[in-house]
């Protein structure tokens, strides 16, 4: 992994290895994976849990964020990435 990809996870508010769910749009259920790269057209590159590597649109993924009683919740890529970037720009 470069230091290009590394910062382009770090705008999105993600790092490589980072869990996930996503959904396909022909597959109706959530499937874990992790994150690894954001390719040329904008979507990420993730794994899932077979192995297999998958390119799925930001709309599509989901990250964890600590909730109540240590019970994961999950949260829109695109919302965290709006946080991040709010984030560098009051302490930047």
């Amino acid at each position: 992994m470069t230091d290009a990809d590394a910062s382009a996870l770090a705008a999105l508010g993600l790092h490589r290895g980072e869990q996930v769910r996503f959904r396909r749009r022909d597959r109706g259920r959530w499937q874990l994976g992790a994150v690894h790269r954001i390719e040329r057209d904008g979507s990420l590159r993730i794994t899932d849990a077979q192995g297999a590597a998958r390119t799925v649109a930001l709309a599509e993924v989901e990250v964890a964020v600590p909730g109540g009683r240590r019970i994961p919740r999950w949260e829109p890529v695109a919302d965290r990435a709006a946080r991040a970037v709010q984030l560098t720009l009051a302490f930047g």
